[in-house]
């Protein structure tokens, strides 16, 4: 079993469908442990299965041998009546697909019964992640730094970091996570430029230079936190007191930063409901609005297709926006 699962509460239990068949149980936690690295997957199929073993037992099915595919298009059925979103539905069927063809690899099913079953149609075109406007975003990240009557900018070591790390997802477009994640020597000097490696999905290094901006917010951050010499350690740290004038070792997590960014979006008169996944879309949007190309766009974002970077192009609410006014009442 995999340290996330081993390390939660209440350790998981071997949904009793897989119990019966020979070499179902081994094969089973071998799928969960050793095909899927990402700890949010691994959690949501991990219970999609065992939802789908709960079902199975309900209906008397005990053997994985007797599960045929109109039992998986029954318990679909099941899911929409209990008004599970499609993108959900289709989550749980992935799960299934792929731990039923794991076990046909593995000799334990002689074909996939979830292969011939088709999920909910479902197509998205647009995101739905709240973006800012560029004009927001600069207000936002100037808005962080408190300045005295004279005009000069007063920081707090905590307004330095909250600053590198907003930056940091607005200029590079990177996930909250990968972003936490980071260790003070991910951030580095290549070609007399800053550079970032980022660890996004499945623990791939995703690495790209920084934008001039972006580059002095981490360098007076780091050089403030007096962090530069600890290159193992974690790059956006929890503070010390309410002060913010000290840090601790501990790493942020994604409850932390989305508090922070609810505060600073309050204090810069934001009223668009943002999030953590706001500054990616705002990054992309803002990109392509200057004239990015969507290819290199992907390539930034480390997205596997363009159109999921597609999914984050909100030039076309501007495009909307302007022909409404033309009501003219």
């Amino acid at each position: 079993m995999s340290a996330a699962l081993v390390s939660s509460p209440a350790p998981p239990v071997l949904p009793a469908l897989f119990a019966p068949t020979p070499g179902a149980s081994k094969r089973f936690w071998e799928f969960f442990t050793t095909q899927i690295s990402n700890d949010n997957t691994r959690k949501a199929y991990f219970n999609a299965v065992r939802n789908f073993s709960a079902w199975c037992q309900s209906r008397k099915i005990g053997e994985l041998g007797q599960i045929e595919p109109m039992h998986i298009a029954a318990y679909l059925k099941v899911l929409e009546k209990q008004e599970l979103s499609a993108p959900t539905i289709k989550q749980h069927l992935a799960a299934l697909r792929m731990l039923f063809d794991w076990l046909v690899v593995g000799q334990v099913l002689p074909v996939n019964p979830a292969h011939a079953v088709r999920g909910p149609k479902h197509s998205v075109r647009k995101g739905k992640t709240p973006v800012l406007a560029a004009e927001e975003a600069r207000a936002l990240l100037d808005s962080i730094i408190p300045k005295d009557k004279d005009g000069n900018e007063t920081p707090r070591l905590i307004d330095l970091r909250d600053r590198a790390l907003i930056g940091l997802m607005v200029y590079t477009f990177a996930r909250i996570n990968a972003v936490l994640s980071m260790r003070v020597e991910d951030y580095f000097v290549q070609g007399r430029r800053g550079w970032v490696q980022l660890h996004e999905k499945g623990g791939k290094p995703h690495s790209l230079p920084c934008h001039h901006n972006l580059d002095a917010y981490l360098e007076a951050y780091i050089s403030a936190a007096g962090i530069a010499g600890d290159a193992k350690g974690t790059l956006f740290r929890t503070a010390e007191t309410r002060t913010g004038d000290e840090l601790t070792t501990k790493p942020m997590w994604q409850q932390d930063a989305y508090r922070m960014i609810q505060r600073r979006a309050e204090k810069a008169g934001i009223k668009t409901r943002i999030g953590n996944h706001s500054f990616r879309a705002t990054g992309i949007t803002a990109y392509l609005k200057n004239g990015g190309r969507l290819e290199i766009a992907q390539q930034m974002a480390n997205h596997e297709s363009s159109r999921t970077t597609g999914l984050y192009d909100r030039r076309g609410d501007e495009i909307t926006l302007d022909e409404v006014e033309r009501v003219g009442i």
